[in-house]
């Protein structure tokens, strides 16, 4: 049995996604509470591993479970404590992190057929607040709102972002791994302040490499404050090299909002063609 997790958590007090000895990580939280709750070793595949400090409030995660744990989540359905034991588990988790904890899961439900949490994924979006001189420092958002000094010129901005969408090799905007490409198809990226006058960037893309999100949001910022202009994005992106003028900001003005997937009857072909692309990479 497939199980999907739709997953909140602030990050904050994590070093990111995936589980790493001696630390503190959103992998390792879920699946020690799901081992308390079904046994065995859960392991869970996520659409997107974020970085330390990226928040989510749209995170998908799956986990398969053996045979004794299927059992013992059904179980309960025998024992008239849940009449759908699946969509329950989501409540039981939260149960196990306990009141205020800064990571849950929002529902769990039987996966469709094919379905892959990472590899049948078609986009996923992020969003990135921002306050300038303009809005001033909230200590009430200062978890998930990053903060600059001058003020920024959001129309700029916003042309900036958008004169950067399609598909390109994105190596100038990414920190590089080895045999990894850098090659995305960025499918939004705009900007612009919300009712409290903070900057907010929406950005969705096929898949993003490392730190490309808050490289792009860098960028912006120079293109803001005048330091750039709106065409150098570009420019620079198709030198295809990292420039000291765009800054990687900081990870905690970064969430990740969504995940996109293609109806049911594609999650299996979408999940094996992603596995044969990343094999050529």
């Amino acid at each position: 049995m497939r199980i999907r997790l739709d997953i909140a958590y602030d990050g904050t007090h994590f070093r990111g996604w995936a589980r790493q000895p001696g630390h503190r990580t959103v992998q390792a939280t879920l699946e020690d509470a799901l081992a308390r709750i079904l046994g065995g070793t859960p392991r869970l595949v996520v659409a997107g591993r974020t970085d330390s400090g990226v928040h989510a409030s749209g995170q998908v995660a799956h986990v398969d479970l053996d045979d004794a744990q299927r059992e013992r989540l059904l179980a309960r359905r025998g024992r008239g404590e849940a009449s759908d034991p699946v969509a329950a588990l989501a409540r039981r988790v939260a149960g196990v992190l306990g009141a205020y904890a800064d990571v849950t899961v929002t529902a769990t439900r039987e996966a469709p057929a094919g379905f892959d949490a990472r590899f049948s994924a078609v986009w996923r979006r992020y969003e990135y607040r921002l306050a300038d001189a303009g809005t001033g420092y909230d200590p009430l958002e200062r978890h998930r709102t990053a903060n600059v000094r001058g003020a920024l010129d959001v129309q700029a901005m916003d042309a900036a972002a958008r004169s950067l969408i399609g598909l390109h090799d994105f190596a100038a905007y990414c920190k590089p791994r080895e045999e990894a490409t850098t090659i995305r198809t960025l499918l939004e990226f705009d900007w612009r302040r919300d009712v409290a006058g903070v900057l907010v960037a929406h950005v969705r893309a096929d898949a993003f490499c490392h730190s490309m999100v808050r490289a792009l949001v860098g960028g912006c910022v120079a293109v803001g404050e005048g330091r750039l202009g709106v065409a150098d994005l570009a420019g620079i992106r198709d030198a295809l090299e990292r420039t000291p003028e765009v800054k990687v900001l900081a990870a905690r003005g970064l969430t990740l909002t969504e995940v996109g997937y293609p109806d049911d009857g594609l999650l299996a072909a979408r999940a094996e063609q992603t596995r044969a692309r990343r094999d050529r990479e």
